[in-house]
Formats: C-alpha cells, sequence, structure tokens
C-alpha cells in the first residue's frame, strides 16, 4: 500500500543544514497495524509527515496505492489527505466551544457534505467509538479518554484507508491508553484500516502486528509478528 525508497530529507542549506532522514526504505501492506519507534531526532516524526502528505521528500520516492505521492502539488497532496488519511494527535486538537458531533462533522463540511448526512455520518462514528451518548458534550465535559475518542471519531468519520497516530496515548495514564489500543485494534480488525502509530512505549507498541524502528533517520529494524 505504501512504500518509500531512498526517502531522504534535509532542512536548510549549507553550513546550517540538517539531513533528517538519510534513505529511509519501508513498506506497510494494507490493513497492518504499524508502530514507528525511535528516540527523539531519530526521523520517524519527519517520516510520519511525508507519509501523511504534511510534508515531501528531498530526495527519493513516495509511492501510495502505486501513484508517485512526491511529484503531486500541494493541491493534489491535499485531495489525498482529504480522501484517504484520518489523523490522531497527542493534544486531541478539539475545538474547545463546540461538541463533539460538531467536532467529528469538521472533516466532512471541508468536504462538502450536505448537514444531514454530516450529522449522520458523525453520530455513526461516535456511536462506533463507544461515545454517542455524548455527542453533544464539549470537550471540557469529557475525559481524556473520550476526547482522545472524540479524536478518534473524527479521523474514521470520512472512512479512511490509513489512520496515522501520534502518541495518541501520551497523554493519558495507562488504563485510558489500553482502551484507545483496544478501540484502535478494533478499528484496524473490522474496518481494515490500516494503522500508523508513533509511540514511545513498547507497551502501546505491543498491540502492533508490525514494528519499525529507526535510528540517525535510517530504518534500524522492522519486527514482523
Amino acid at each position: 500500500m505504501i512504500q518509500l525508497r531512498g526517502v531522504t530529507k534535509r532542512f536548510g542549506s549549507g553550513d546550517a543544514a540538517f539531513q533528517a532522514l538519510r534513505g529511509v526504505d519501508l513498506t506497510v501492506d494494507q490493513h497492518d497495524f504499524v508502530a514507528v519507534m525511535g528516540a527523539s531526532g531519530s526521523g520517524k516524526s519527519t517520516t510520519m509527515n511525508i507519509l501523511g502528505c504534511l510534508d515531501t521528500p528531498t530526495d527519493g520516492t513516495f509511492l501510495f496505492l502505486g501513484h508517485r505521492v512526491e511529484r503531486l502539488d500541494v493541491d493534489q497532496r491535499a485531495m489525498l489527505r482529504r480522501r484517504y488519511l484520518g489523523f490522531v494527535f497527542q493534544g486531541f486538537n478539539l475545538l474547545a466551544r463546540t461538541s463533539a458531533l460538531e467536532n467529528v462533522e469538521l472533516p466532512l463540511l471541508y468536504r462538502g457534505e450536505p448537514p444531514r448526512r454530516r450529522r449522520d455520518l458523525a453520530m455513526a462514528a461516535l456511536d462506533r467509538v463507544g461515545l454517542a451518548p455524548w455527542a453533544h458534550h464539549a470537550p471540557n465535559q469529557l475525559s481524556g479518554g473520550q476526547q482522545q475518542r472524540v479524536a478518534i471519531a473524527r479521523a474514521i468519520v470520512t472512512e479512511p484507508a490509513v489512520l496515522l497516530a501520534d502518541e495518541p496515548t501520551g497523554n493519558l495514564d495507562s488504563e485510558r491508553s489500553v482502551e484507545i489500543m483496544a478501540l484502535l485494534t478494533r478499528l484496524n480488525g473490522d474496518l481494515g484500516i490500516t494503522v500508523l502509530m508513533v509511540t514511545h512505549e513498547p507497551e502501546m507498541a505491543a498491540f502492533a502486528r508490525t514494528i519499525i524502528r529507526f535510528r540517525d533517520g535510517m530504518v534500524a529494524a522492522v519486527e514482523r509478528r
């Protein structure tokens, strides 16, 4: 589904240049659950930004479903994000003054979906993550685990092919973390969503079927379970 071949990323130029990626090669199969691990500065976040079409490689090839993503322009990459990708962040990134339902509707609003369809799809997504009864609650009326469930509902409401999760349990206690990981596992199994997750926690990585370890801007190891 996803391939990176010889991907490099350089920031800056001249003496101030920093080589974040030094020739990354990796393959992600459709329907896989992948944990991406590595120390700070190892290149994992830069790689995830490229996979999420939020950045472009300096050199190398990025294939998504056979298409050369590095050749797409800004608008084409934005369309790819809207159609195929969902994002979950450590900080939830919910709009504070809107309800859970309205937060989940947001990607559909950007797509131009009519109000009734937005509401129906958002309610279905909230129901899938077990939060339908809290649809009209604001984020400050929800626990951290519930807020992350809203964020996951927002990410899956467009039925993405790939869910990119950046430290999705980083702000949660251990019990809530396990609940979120169990939810991601169900979404991967029930909906066939390919999950790519950055984590520092071995306990969370243990939920994945593939673990990719980064070191010094390169893939150091790949473990398949």
